[in-house]
């Protein structure tokens, strides 16, 4: 991207950084002129003297930046955040606004969580998480049921954003039948009202935004209301999903199954080694214990493409807001 002599910002304070973004950042700010500031610890009144002349800081999407965070930005300078992420939802733009904060997310390659999603796709008609377990017992009989082939099957796409779209393009070229539900149409599709796709779709996916309208988009009645045996796919944020009623329609055989890389309450389990702590969101113990449900964590986005697009975007996006604002 080309800038007419902008008014480079000072630096870039970067919160919640991890080792892999702190090299890509450490690479790539001094191309921009761009001095960073970067830490792995999530934003705090402990750590704020790090903005210290910075105007713009970035924030990762793994921890809420609270309220009195935005306060304690506003009252050292700082005018602008760029979250590294599609998602807004653990950060109150609105409130942001109200103490002359702007915020704004980043775009990356939307094929890395598109190609994950075909990947849990197959996974799921395939039972591949009960196949793989039995092998690695040394159990080689066949699965007592048998896979479903994607072209026999109708995948209704729910949010037809970037990924969503990219998921659809990937699901042309399996011969299979797409539905979408969107609020805003846009590309080509098949567009139908929510209650008609849950009842037809034999794989329901879920990329829609999260905001007040989405929370539980997929609830217990909604989840009655979908084909039985259906399978539920999940790359976007995990309260999209009802996890208690998805939890009882799997055991009660309503649901062919599950395969999501987000959940509700992941916060604080995701993203850390937990194998001498106890776990105590009991829906995720739950679902890891069915041979029909498959767990990630939260890992979809996480290639080097679509890392490299947000550490890049990310100074630009800084680099734009100074240069729309270098007299402010």
């Amino acid at each position: 991207m080309t800038y007419s002599e902008p008014a480079r910002p000072r630096g870039i304070t970067i919160y919640g950084c991890g080792q892999d973004e702190a090299v890509l950042f450490r690479e790539l700010a001094p191309r921009f002129g761009v001095v960073p500031t970067i830490t792995e610890s999530a934003p705090s009144g402990a750590n704020m003297e790090l903005v210290f002349r910075n105007r713009c800081v970035s924030v990762g999407h793994r921890t809420r930046i609270e309220n009195s965070t935005l306060l304690a930005f506003s009252r050292a300078g700082v005018k602008y955040v760029s979250t590294r992420s599609i998602g807004y939802n653990h950060i109150d733009v609105e409130y942001a606004a109200g103490v002359g904060i702007r915020v704004e997310n980043v775009a990356y390659s939307p094929d890395s969580v598109a190609d994950y999603t075909l990947m849990l796709m197959l996974m799921a008609v395939r039972n591949a998480k009960s196949t793989v377990r039995r092998a690695d017992m040394h159990d080689y009989r066949l699965n007592d049921v048998r896979g479903r082939e994607l072209r026999d099957l109708t995948v209704g796409v729910i949010g037809i954003g970037r990924i969503g779209t990219a998921v659809m393009e990937r699901l042309r070229g399996f011969g299979c039948r797409t539905l979408a539900h969107d609020k805003q149409r846009g590309p080509a599709a098949t567009y139908v009202p929510l209650d008609e796709l849950l009842r037809v779709s034999d794989i329901v996916t879920l990329h829609a935004p999260l905001d007040a309208d989405t929370h539980h988009l997929l609830n217990r009645q909604r989840i009655e209301r979908m084909k039985h045996g259906a399978f539920v796919i999940n790359t976007g944020r995990g309260q999209l999903l009802d996890t208690q009623a998805l939890v009882q329609a799997l055991e009660s055989g309503r649901l062919g199954g599950a395969a999501l890389d987000v959940l509700e309450g992941e916060e604080g389990i995701f993203y850390a080694d937990r194998r001498d702590e106890p776990i105590e969101s009991k829906s995720l113990l739950r679902l890891q214990e069915m041979p029909n449900a498959l767990i990630s964590p939260h890992t979809a986005y996480y290639t080097d493409h679509a890392l490299s697009d947000t550490v890049e975007n990310s100074i630009t996006n800084c680099l734009e807001f100074e240069s729309r604002n270098q007299h402010g």
